[in-house]
């Protein structure tokens, strides 16, 4: 076996330009594949240990479908009556309603679309706060005697970030022609939509975007010993009786962080399975090349090969210096093709750091997804190879000799 391997070797070694030249569909394919499997982990590692720092004793109500966590316009609308049904359920600690809305800020002579958020001014926003990560790490929170005061994003208070100029603490932001003075600056959360947000009082919110009785999201923490699952199911059905709804037709929906997790998962999933495919038709590309390399070979190397068989060599020899021969192609191409996607996937995860300034883009590099890539490109070069070193080990020594 080790005189086989040393043949082949031998053998690429002597075709060194056809042999990179094989490999080139072989290395685009998995430096694609690696890239992009990379950093999908990386997203998916990010996204389970945000839900988990958000805790597990909390969820979500929202109108209508609820598909995440969002700013989601829906027709559907959740009431004042609403919260108090949520707050007297079994096993509910504290319950915060949001109030959001997109509208034009202005600051100097700049005017921009953002989302602005109508926070409580009680101990109940500490759950929205949690929840989303978001911690006032200059000037401070907002207080119940606050009624034209904002807490700006983080990239709202840097140069060129949500505007050009930076927004200091006192500087006045106009919304809905209502001046608001800066109180308080948020620290970074990583995306660039959370750290671009303004917060004001919820009343003033209510009043600005005149939702007096509407809610469009209750942010709920649950009591300690009791399950988050058994509670969300709980608040279903008061919130069904409340509303006179029937099961499978509410205009609600309650998610845990578990449920949210598994539903980002599952997107994830398809979505990658979808891009990984497509970079994989170039390994099909790589494949096919290796295949015409090595049926190149056996016409050029048929009196070779008959040398071989007139001194001993047996039918199984020649097939596995073939085999060995292929299966090195793809095994060197996948090991260069492993070092590209590794490039290219710290490349974007430090281009979305710089440049976009999130932390959700990081690249992961598990040691199974690199034996993996390894031993697929190794796999992809032998399975090429067989019909040409089925087609080599089948020649006769007199027919392979007397060939011209």
């Amino acid at each position: 076996m080790k005189d086989h391997f040393s043949l082949a070797f031998n053998n690429l070694r002597r075709r060194k330009l056809r042999s990179w030249l094989t490999m080139i569909g072989i290395f685009i394919g998995i430096a694609a594949v690696v890239a992009l499997i990379s950093l999908g982990q990386g997203l998916q590692g990010y996204l389970t240990e945000t839900f988990e720092q958000m805790g597990a004793n909390k969820l979500i109500v929202m109108p209508g479908s609820g598909m995440g966590i969002g700013m989601i316009a829906s027709a559907d609308k959740l009431t004042d009556k609403d919260l108090e049904v949520i707050e007297k359920t079994k096993g509910v600690d504290m319950a915060a309603e949001i109030i959001y809305g997109s509208t034009l800020i202005k600051f100097k002579d700049e005017a921009k679309a953002n989302f602005v958020i109508g926070l409580p001014t009680d101990e109940s926003a500490d759950v929205f706060k949690e929840i989303g990560g978001f911690e006032t790490t200059e000037g401070r929170d907002l207080k119940e005697e606050d009624k034209y005061k904002i807490v700006i994003g983080y990239l709202v208070a840097k140069d060129n970030g949500f505007f050009d100029k930076a927004v200091q603490l006192r500087d006045k932001l106009i919304i809905k022609n209502k001046e608001f003075r800066v109180v308080g600056v948020m620290g970074q959360i990583g995306n660039p939509q959370d750290d671009s947000q303004v917060y004001i009082p919820l009343e003033t919110a209510k009043e600005i975007f005149d939702k007096q009785d509407e809610i469009d999201a209750i942010y709920v923490q649950i009591k300690p010993g009791y399950e988050p699952a058994d509670v969300a199911e709980d608040i279903k059905k008061q919130l069904r009786k409340a509303r006179n709804e029937k099961e499978g037709e509410e205009t609600f929906s309650v998610q845990t962080f578990e449920q949210l997790l598994e539903t980002f998962q599952s997107v994830f999933a398809v979505v990658q399975a979808v891009l990984v495919g497509i970079a994989a038709i170039s390994l099909l590309v790589g494949g096919v090349g290796i295949m015409n390399t090595m049926y190149t070979a056996v016409i050029e190397r048929t009196k070779e090969i008959g040398t071989m068989k007139a001194v001993g060599a047996r039918n199984s020899d020649i097939l596995f210096i073939f085999l060995f021969e292929s299966g090195l192609l793809g095994l060197v191409g996948g090991a260069i093709g492993i070092g590209i996607g590794i490039g290219l996937g710290k490349t974007a995860e430090y281009i979305a750091s710089v440049s976009l300034g999130t932390d959700l883009l990081k690249a992961a590099f598990p040691w199974y997804l690199i034996l993996g890539a390894l031993g697929f490109s190794f796999l992809v070069g032998c399975i090429s190879g067989v019909a040409p070193a089925y087609q080599a080990s089948r020649l006769k020594p007199a027919d392979a000799l007397r060939y011209e």
